[in-house]
């Protein structure tokens, strides 16, 4: 690397490192359809310097030449060649034994003479050096451009090996990778919806930002290295090719190269960095994130400083994402990922919007619901039965507030606000079919289709045989699929275990909110006792919080162990082999709790001198407000209380391991430390990229929270409104400045995530029509008002049975329940259970009838898309017409016909009306 002042005097020169080794260039080997080609750049070597024998790596360093000055950044020392991929490996320096007084026995070398433990160490230490020649001497054969960098102290030796691609190689794999070339310049489209409808309204539109350098749109077809010269920009072999792509083919090679034996499927970069051969192999970012003290124009800032000081900030909260920024530099996966966070938490703001309205009509009318009046001036007109066995009765009067406040989560508003979130959800995920699609397209992945995956490192590792791929014909791990059945089927046997361990909680919790209730009561404070159902609740809701962060946490680490020995063959297989158990496993973790609250307290209970019982104890009921105001105290604190931990979780986490990391490597830059630090040494000072799960995860259980429990918290979506703000910014910064740069991966959608949207989505809908149906009390009052009286005058009277004759205890004590002097289900509840299941499948056949017609109306793909789509195609077939004749013929019979070593106007015109 060049430093400034007195080495820059050193003069220019070009240091290339390769691969030092006797006999014949090994051919590379590879999984799937790809081969490594036998392109080998043309070398000027000079002379070589050994490394130490740790590492039977050798420096070959050019002579010197009259170059411009070299280019600091991202480059070999030479100053021109890019660097494309960084492998990072450590190495611990031999240090001579001293005894004291005695002298230890050494061997030929005068190093002590090892022990076993010691011996083995050294031979595995010997295995792991002998892969890596290996792997580099493959990469050198198959093109690749290498040079080295130590950073040393007594102890260690950090040394980072840099690859490029040069030209003939990128050209090679961005045919058989079919990347997509640049035929015709296009005007950026402007995707945001909301930016063309305030345009059209003239409305000033503040998340609007000119964001300098974006990346430009461009018809493009599939890369053909026959036609080059139909290409735009290729003629400059430094820029035709983006930074991602370069990576990718980088990537493409080091993860089918072999460096050990092939029949043990010893093949990758991945197996190598699993097997601790590197520590690190990751792409370099583009630069330092921050700013120059200097002043500086935005069209100079590298891509990293654009999306900090655009994106990642705070402060641009509200701004729109650089998505073609952000996909330029990351990829279409993670834009993808971005694009989606947007997206649902733009859709978030008009649920929010209603939600806080219905929430605010409910505290406004609250003076008008007869029912609380009725309770609150009751005095000791009612007095209830007692709610344990050690309880006394009790006035109902004395819950006065808490009707009043139940009110708020059960109001007629409230059932309208779930059929309007049942609509909210499938309509959000329709429109978003066409956003994904139209991004898909913008960003050339449309057509895009998984290449035939190589088997993972650890499943080519563990794999028992060889057999060959149906598809390639190439030899590769095989597990037998009958033997992975029996895998799948046992561990499907540990989720159950899981799941039953989850519900033996919820009985605990269900049990601590029974003891807390009771220690409430035997206070004798009349507070206490009135509120004790609410502080058991909170309380028990608390703990369920933490259980459920534990056993996620458990859980989590149990399912990654059975995925991977269930041995799925390629990545894609076992990260929807992990996603479903993860998620199967969290949702009953997260949403048992509130489930049981919503549909099974209270349900349960029984009457006086008939009560139900578990191990002893009295079934709960709901609370003085009913059992929606108990659920939405328990949304409100799993929900939020996850969130919070969450983002604490993801500010603080990657930092401390940041922290640790810089430490780590500033003990080996010991004096140096002070110098400028070169570009790979600070990256490798980052954090390593932890894919996009856990992003996911956490955003599909908040989509979860706010569709199927909204009923009962109207507020949801305002929170996760409010989250969503945080975690994009947050998620924005990992990525920009403390994650190492992911290699870039191509994607037309979110994968298997979008289905458990729609999934969840479905649940909702009926989820919500139970709701309303036997938790609310909407159809009661209905009913009431329908049959009795519209202002509902002596609702609560008739909602209150009398304890049976031969309740001695408190004769003539009240309970809740539609039930006559001896108990049994009074004409009335048997109407109203008519009249809540047909009000269930009512509901439910029209909203999946109007959901349907919705998905009826709304194309997954817009008909401009479609447009646009088949004249690109047919635009690209003309321009890569195999001859200029072909070309004419397709444009009209009465043209002319031109010779084939001439071009004619009609072929330019062509790409003139691309635009």
């Amino acid at each position: 690397m060049l430093r400034k002042g007195s080495e820059q005097l050193k003069g220019d020169r070009e240091v290339l490192l390769d691969l030092h080794y006797e006999g014949e260039a090994q051919t590379t080997d590879s999984y799937g359809s790809l081969r490594n080609g036998s392109y080998i750049p043309p070398r000027c070597l000079s002379a070589a310097a050994a490394d130490d024998g740790d590492d039977p790596i050798y420096i070959h360093c050019n002579t010197r030449s009259n170059q411009p000055a070299p280019q600091l950044g991202n480059y070999f020392r030479d100053g021109r060649t890019k660097i494309d991929f960084v492998l990072v490996w450590e190495v611990r320096s031999r240090r001579k034994r001293r005894g004291k007084g005695k002298s230890e026995v050494t061997g030929e070398e005068g190093e002590a003479a090892p022990t076993e433990e010691n011996s083995r160490s050294e031979r595995r230490k010997a295995q792991l050096a002998q892969w890596r020649e290996k792997f580099v001497q493959n990469l050198e054969s198959a093109g690749l451009l290498m040079e080295k960098e130590e950073t040393s102290n007594e102890k260690k030796t950090i040394h980072f090996l840099k690859l490029s691609a040069p030209w003939d190689v990128l050209v090679y794999y961005a045919e058989e990778l079919c990347l997509r070339a640049p035929l015709q310049a296009q005007p950026n489209l402007d995707l945001n919806t909301s930016a063309r409808v305030m345009k059209r309204l003239c409305i000033p539109n503040v998340m609007t930002e000119s964001v300098p350098s974006r990346p430009l749109d461009y018809y493009t077809c599939a890369f053909r290295k026959s036609k080059m010269n139909r290409f735009l920009g290729c003629d400059n072999h430094e820029t035709y090719f983006t930074n991602t792509q370069r990576h990718r083919v980088v990537y493409e090679i080091l993860a089918g190269t072999v460096y050990g034996k092939r029949k043990r499927a010893e093949v990758g970069v991945d197996r190598l960095v699993n097997e601790g051969v590197y520590t690190a192999a990751f792409p370099l970012h583009e630069g330092s994130f921050q700013l120059p003290k200097h002043e500086i124009c935005p069209d100079e800032l590298n891509q990293r400083q654009i999306l900090h000081h655009y994106w990642a900030r705070w402060c641009k909260w509200y701004k729109y994402q650089p998505l073609d920024h952000i996909r330029e530099y990351f990829g279409e996966k993670i834009a993808l990922y971005f694009a989606w966070l947007g997206f649902y938490t733009a859709w978030l703001l008009p649920a929010a919007v209603v939600g806080t309205l219905v929430f605010v009509s409910g505290v406004m009318s609250m003076g008008t619901n007869t029912p609380a009046k009725d309770i609150c001036h009751s005095g000791a007109s009612y007095l209830m039965c007692p709610l344990c066995n050690t309880c006394k009765a009790w006035n109902m009067s004395d819950i006065c507030t808490m009707a009043k406040l139940g009110y708020l989560f059960d109001h007629p508003g409230t059932v309208l606000f779930s059929v309007f979130m049942s609509f909210w959800a499938v309509t959000f995920l329709e429109y978003w079919k066409r956003k994904m699609a139209t991004l898909a397209h913008h960003w050339d992945c449309m057509d895009f289709h998984e290449e035939e995956e190589r088997p993972r490192p650890e499943f080519a590792a563990m794999a028992p045989t060889m057999e060959p791929n149906p598809v390639t014909g190439v030899k590769e791990p095989y597990f037998p699929e009958k033997t992975r059945l029996s895998r799948m089927f046992t561990g499907s046997m540990v989720i159950i275990m899981m799941l039953c361990v989850v519900m033996i909680f919820l009985v605990t919790v269900v049990m601590c909110r029974g003891i807390i209730s009771l220690m409430m009561f035997r206070t004798g404070s009349l507070v206490l006792r009135t509120e004790a159902g609410t502080i058991a609740n909170i309380s028990s809701s608390i703990v369920s919080l933490g259980l459920i962060l534990l056993m996620g946490r458990v859980y989590t680490a149990l399912a990654e162990q059975l995925t991977k020995w269930e041995m799925h063959r390629t990545q894609t297989q076992y990260d929807n082999a992990f996603i479903f158990k993860v998620f199967i496993f969290q949702f009953v973790n997260f949403y048992s709790s509130p489930f049981y609250v919503a549909f099974f307290k209270g349900r349960f209970v029984g009457y006086p001198t008939n009560y139900g019982t578990l191990f002893g104890m009295r079934n709960e009921d709901c609370g003085p407000g009913g059992c929606l105001i108990e659920l939405a105290e328990q949304l409100f604190i799993i929900m939020v209380g996850k969130q919070l931990i969450n983002n604490i979780q993801e500010f603080i986490i990657p930092k401390v391991k940041a922290w640790h990391q810089k430490r780590t490597l500033a003990k080996v830059l010991g004096d140096k430390a002070s110098h400028e630090p070169r570009r790979w040494e600070e990256d490798y000072q980052l954090v390593e990229c932890e894919g996009l799960f856990e992003e996911y995860l956490e955003m599909v259980l908040q989509f979860g929270f706010i569709t199927i429990f909204v009923a009962a918290f109207p507020l949801a979506p305002l929170f996760a409104l409010l989250n969503n703000w945080v975690e994009i910014r947050l998620d924005a910064h990992k990525f920009a400045c403390e994650y190492r740069r992911p290699v870039a991966e191509r994607a037309q959608n979110i994968g298997v995530w979008f289905n458990i949207l729609e999934a969840l989505s479905h649940l909702s809908v009926i989820a919500n029509a139970f709701l309303i149906a036997f938790t609310s009390d909407f159809l009661p009052r209905l009913l009431y008002q329908f049959k009795f009286d519209d202002d509902l005058n002596g609702y609560v009277n008739f909602t209150l049975a009398y304890a049976p004759l031969n309740y001695t205890e408190y004769p003539m004590c009240r309970y809740k329940a539609y039930r006559d002097n001896n108990g049994n289900f009074s004409l009335f509840y048997w109407e109203l259970l008519a009249i809540r299941l047909g009000f269930i499948i009512a509901f439910e056949h029209v909203v999946f009838f109007v959901l349907r017609a919705i998905d009826w109306i709304v194309p997954d793909v817009p008909e401009s898309l479609e447009l646009k789509i088949k004249r690109e195609r047919y635009l690209a077939k003309q321009a890569l017409a195999e001859n200029q004749e072909a070309l004419l013929v397709s444009r009209g019979r009465g043209a002319a016909p031109a010779s084939p070593g001439t071009s004619s106007p009609g072929s330019d015109m062509s790409f003139g009306n691309m635009s």
